[in-house]
Formats: structure tokens, sequence, C-alpha cells
């Protein structure tokens, strides 16, 4: 008879001795530190965040330091890690926090603040301030779908997840049974090839018995990206300076830095370009030689960007949403990774 103790007994047992040496695990917790590693951990490899962690951490040590930042500083931090979403969301939580008094303590009061979904308010609360509140994420929910054996896709098996979990809380204990389960999906009960052998719930787990774990959650059918594609102007200054735009709210990278960018429709490049220069000001189009295209898959559509440079003779002035960079500034700009390959081509290598 499978009960909390058999999985959370074993589990808390194997994550003593086997838990990564991570820089968010310091104890005591800090609220502050566990909640910028989970939104930087979503979708994104723990090996990639690391780093990324320590930098953010050494420029905004606190609440209050990212909350009174600038966003166009929190961006060029977390330029190249994507999902730039995240970080705009980070640093408008920050300040709704700080403007109440701090972070709430519980996971209820944390899903009113921007970007806190079910499972970041779930994580906060329970690593931080010990909440006895389960976390569903992707290596939970398929850790849940073979211990258990839950049926449906990974979107189904999650739900499910979600609704079984608060009966495997260890009392008093579920912020370290939650990053366990966590561990374990990313370390042993992964998605292909699981080491069901070095499992310490390998006696518990339904799918083991049956001989099919690899089939738990159960293999969502392939989509098809999107393609989208742009055409850039990399337009250049008499001292080398290029112009860029920041993009702005609906659009994707929104609050980034980039070229001037236009959809190309029917295959009219050139009524991109116009319209591109025109975002910018410009109505009489510079000479623009083409440079070829630069891509980019991104998870959900893959962007193409047919890229060409020009000169800007006539005087055109920095505003809030366009300025001149110099190559020495690109590097502290929230620029993503697909405009950063652009410069690069734009600016000869």
């Amino acid at each position: 008879m499978r009960t909390p103790s058999t999985v959370s007994r074993p589990l808390l047992s194997w994550f003593a001795r086997s838990r990564r040496d991570l820089p968010w695990r310091a104890e005591p917790r800090d609220p502050y530190r566990v909640w910028v590693s989970e939104v930087m951990l979503q979708q994104t490899r723990v090996d990639v965040v690391v780093p990324y962690y320590r930098r953010f951490l050494q420029r905004f040590p606190t609440l209050d330091a990212l909350a009174a930042a600038d966003e166009d500083d929190v961006l060029a931090l977390w330029s190249g890690l994507g999902y730039y979403a995240r970080a705009r969301n980070l640093h408008r939580a920050a300040r709704a926090a700080i403007a109440q008094g701090g972070l709430p303590r519980s996971a209820a009061e944390l899903l009113h603040l921007p970007g806190f979904g079910a499972y970041t308010a779930a994580a906060v609360a329970s690593l931080a301030w010990g909440e006895q509140v389960p976390v569903v994420d992707g290596n939970v929910a398929r850790v849940l779908a073979r211990v258990l054996r839950l049926d449906g896709d990974a979107a189904q098996v999650r739900e499910r997840a979600w609704q079984a979990a608060p009966s495997l809380l260890p009392a008093g204990r579920a912020g370290e049974f939650n990053e366990a389960l966590m561990e374990l999906g990313a370390l042993v009960c992964t998605p292909r090839n699981p080491r069901c052998d070095a499992c310490p719930l390998s006696r518990t787990c339904a799918a083991r018995q049956h001989g099919d774990a690899e089939s738990f959650p159960a293999a969502r059918p392939p989509r098809s990206r999107a393609v989208l594609v742009w055409a850039a102007p990399a337009v250049f200054r008499g001292d080398g300076a290029v112009l860029l735009r920041k993009r702005s709210e609906g659009e994707l990278f929104a609050g980034l830095w980039d070229l001037p960018t236009a959809a190309v429709v029917a295959g009219e490049v050139r009524t991109a370009l116009t319209r591109a220069l025109a975002s910018c000001g410009i109505v009489r189009p510079p000479l623009l030689i083409p440079l070829g295209q630069v891509r980019q898959v991104l998870t959900h559509r893959e962007v193409h960007v047919l890229l060409f440079r020009g000169r800007r003779h006539a005087p055109l002035r920095s505003t809030n949403g366009l300025r001149w960079a110099g190559s020495a500034e690109l590097g502290s700009l929230g620029i993503s990774s697909l405009a950063r390959k652009c410069l690069r081509v734009a600016c000869g290598g």
C-alpha cells in the first residue's frame, strides 16, 4: 500500500545524500534569492542558470536593489537567458512587493504579484517560508505520473499531479520534499532513459512495476513552429554607432533594444524595410545593402531576419524609444540573443 511515508522517507533520505550544491540552496533560505532562482530556472537548465544567477545577485543583492533598478539594467543582465517576460515581471513584482512591505509569506498572497503562477508561488512559499503546500513543475509531474501511474499527456498529468501531491507531503517538511521531487526528476527520473535502478522510489513506483516508466507521461503530438520573417535595416551613423529601437509592449522581445524590424508580408521585403525605418522616424530610406539572413529557433516559433546595412547622414536624435549605440555600449543593454547575432553580422564580426 502506498502511503505518504512510503514516498517521503526514501525520497528525503536519498535527497540528503544526493542533493546538488547549488548557490540558491544556501541556508538559511533567503525568500528573494529563492524567488530569483525559481524564475530563472523556468524552462532553463541549471548549468545555464548558475552564472546568470550569480551575476544578477551581485548586481541586485536584495529585493530593494532590484525594485530600485531601471528596467534596462535588469534586462541587460538577463540578456541571453531568454524568455524575457520573466525578467520584466520579476522587476515589476519587486516594485509591487516593496510597495506592500516585502514579499508575502503565503502562496495565496504571492499569486497577486506580477509573474507569479501556481508553481512559482508555491515554490517560494514552501522553500523559503516553510508553507505546507505542494509544488508541481515538469520534473515533479513526471515523477508522480510514473509513481502513481497517472494517465494523460503532459498537460493533463500536471493537473492530476497538482491534485495528488498534497496527500504525499510529509508533515512540516513540504519544502524539502518538494525540492527532493524536483531533484529526482532532474537527475534520476528523466524523460528518457530513467535510472530506475538508482531511484529511491523504485519499490513504490507503479510504472516501474509494470515496466513502462517511459510511457508516462504520454507523448505529446509534435507541434509545428510558426515561422516569422522580419526585415531589419542596420543603420549606422558616421561614428559607427548603430540605431536601435526599444521593442514595444505586446511585441516579441518586448522591452529589449533591437534593430528596427517589420514583418515581411507576401514577400514584400522593401515595404517591410520602409515600415521598419518609418517606426524610427526615417521617411527617406538610405541606400541599403543586403547582408543575408539570420535565424533563431524559439520554443514555439522560428524567426528569420533579412538583414540590411545602411548609413544615416542626416541627424536623428535619440528618444525614449530610440538610441544610437556604439560598440562599447552594446554589452550593457538589454538585447536578445537574436538581436546580438544580427548586430555581429551587421558590424562585420
